[in-house]
């Protein structure tokens, strides 16, 4: 079986080292992006199965590059995953309209980050 790729798009250094080592040894290959430029070029580059999303980024919020990605066809359809520390009453359901698959609330669980990785990308 191939390998899933998974696009962590975070602006925290050391959350996205402990997701990137979590990830990888659950078994995924991982890319990174830190801001929502990066984001967008990272995710039409390496064409990853999921993307993992922080709302709250510098260069274009979460929210921006969910509709980017939506909006080009080489990546359209990636199951996305938003994870912030925002509020979630305020952010749950606008990115889910926007097309996020789950939206997770940090600090995060590994065990529920998983499963939900898992269930989006079925």
């Amino acid at each position: 079986m191939d390998k899933k790729k998974v696009l962590i798009i975070d602006d925290e250094q050391d959350l996205l080292q402990i997701m990137n080592e979590r990830l990888r040894a659950s078994g995924y290959e991982v890319a990174t992006a830190t801001d929502g430029v990066s984001a967008i070029s990272t995710a039409l580059r390496e064409k990853p199965d999921l993307i993992l999303l922080d709302i709250g980024l510098p260069a274009g919020d979460g929210f921006t590059v969910i509709r980017r990605v939506k909006s080009l066809a080489p990546i359209s359809l990636t199951p996305i995953i938003v994870i912030t520390a925002l509020d979630a009453l305020a952010n749950k359901e606008r990115a889910l309209e926007a097309g996020a698959k789950a939206f997770l609330q940090k600090p995060i669980d590994t065990d529920e980050l998983l499963c939900a990785i898992e269930k989006a990308l079925q």
